[in-house]
């Protein structure tokens, strides 16, 4: 059965990026256009491994990532942020990697293999 990672970005040119990039590596995917929206995506799919954007019109990243973060059965899921702002190295402190946007594939790719598999 293969990994499932979710990409929360609100770009959806973004989102089809990386869930290409990922889909074609064998992985599967779901998304979320901002962080209201991410919580009930994470509910129904409980992924293993989120990519986030910090810097979303409707709910950023890291109110998402404190919501989730506190509720005992997603706590554990890894996140990678992914965002186009500077200075965001300390933005989510347990994040396992920080990507600034633009990115190489391959970046994001030996991330998401070292962190899952």
């Amino acid at each position: 059965m293969a990994k499932k990672v979710m990409v929360v970005d609100d770009d959806p040119n973004i989102v089809r990026y990386i869930t290409t990039v990922l889909e074609d590596a064998g992985y599967e995917t779901c998304s979320a256009k901002d962080g209201g929206e991410a919580f009930e995506v994470l509910k129904e799919n409980k992924p293993d491994l989120i990519t986030l954007d910090l810097d979303m019109p409707e709910a950023w990243g890291p109110r998402f990532y404190r919501r989730y973060s506190k509720q005992p059965e997603y706590r554990d899921i890894p996140v990678i942020v992914v965002s186009g702002l500077s200075g965001i190295t300390h933005a989510i402190q347990s994040a396992v990697a920080v990507v600034q946007k633009p990115f190489e594939p391959d970046e994001l790719l030996d991330i998401v293999k070292k962190t899952i598999g």
